[in-house]
């Protein structure tokens, strides 16, 4: 059985760290994800590693913006070797352009590339994060295949996103199997549902086909199955429904 981890994104708009840290243990969750808020202060990187193993968790995986990538490595090795991570990932395009079909992706795949050889040197699965945006391009040369060009540059499959993409989710898991390092499991609300959650939902309860894409991401290489709501309006319920459903994947 898959042990789910979750992103911790999904809560931080609700409870402090520490309690929402407690719930998940309580639920079965063995890992975290972390973004970029949760390392400002280094000096309580300390307590949240504390926090995470009082409850049962590592957090095995962070989000990295790309201008922190690319202009910090020092400290983002730091963060990752003091919270035992063992993959960075970057979670978007580097500014808004790229959102809008203006964005250079050549470029930023070039540059993407260059800036994740300092965590593969330490030993670090680094890659990127998908959205829909990535899934556009002229005769088949979509953003995300110049994304994972690089060298060593592994993707975290935000299945959803795809799928917002219009893309087949089974087809694409399939295509990228080699370089899909850790998966984001998130669910699509039937049309006109949970409008004031942005249209998703519990894992389980929406539309996403889970156990043939659960089963497509197995026959991968994927570590990590990360839980996660772009804007649930109940952290704790989303956290508790979507892991009592996955489990049966």
């Amino acid at each position: 059985m898959a042990e789910f981890s979750y992103q911790l994104y999904s809560s931080r708009d609700f409870g402090p760290l520490p309690e929402t840290l407690k719930i998940l243990g309580k639920l079965g969750y063995k890992q975290v994800e972390g973004y970029g808020g949760l390392y400002e202060d280094l000096d309580q990187l300390g307590q949240l590693k504390a926090d995470l193993e009082a409850n049962g968790l590592n957090m095995a995986t962070g989000h990295f913006g790309f201008d922190m990538v690319s202009g910090q490595p020092v400290r983002v090795l730091e963060i990752a070797k003091a919270l035992d991570m063992s993959g960075i990932f970057v979670p978007a395009p580097p500014s808004p352009e790229y959102r809008e079909g203006k964005g250079d992706w050549a470029k930023f795949a070039a540059d993407l590339a260059e800036a994740g050889k300092p965590y593969l040197d330490a030993g670090l699965a680094f890659g990127y994060h998908n959205h829909n945006w990535e899934w556009d391009g002229a005769n088949g040369a979509t953003a995300i295949d110049q994304l994972l060009s690089g060298d060593g540059v592994q993707l975290e499959f935000d299945v959803a996103w795809g799928v917002r993409a219009g893309k087949d989710p089974v087809a694409m898991i399939e295509k990228y199997a080699a370089k899909i390092y850790a998966a984001h499991v998130k669910d699509i609300a039937p049309a006109g549902e949970c409008e004031d959650e942005d249209g998703w939902a519990d894992v389980g309860h929406g539309t996403m086909e889970w156990q043939g894409i659960m089963d497509a991401l197995q026959a991968t290489n994927c570590t990590y199955f990360v839980m996660e709501h772009d804007k649930p309006n109940d952290d704790a319920r989303f956290a508790r429904r979507s892991i009592e459903a996955a489990k049966k994947f």
